[in-house]
């Protein structure tokens, strides 16, 4: 018995990190008017990502951040 439940334990483990990744991928879904305003702070303020952060109420500097770089990179 003592096997199975450390069995369980790990599948747990692995389901529970995809529904991490998951998440992590729907929250750099961003709306439209979420780029516009990314797009537009960043032309005022640069690489400020907390005061960009700030004003889009629910995401995070890393979020807006990762965001950018991911959308905008420049090392292609």
């Amino acid at each position: 018995m003592a096997d199975l439940d450390q069995y369980s334990t790990s599948d747990d483990a692995s389901v529970d990190s995809r529904a991490e990744d998951s998440s992590q991928d729907s929250k750099l879904q961003f709306t439209e008017d979420e780029e516009t305003l990314i797009t537009r702070m960043y032309n005022l303020v640069g690489e400020r990502w907390s005061l960009i952060a700030g004003r889009i109420p629910g995401r995070t500097a890393e979020e807006i951040e990762k965001y950018w770089n991911t959308r905008y990179s420049t090392s292609q």
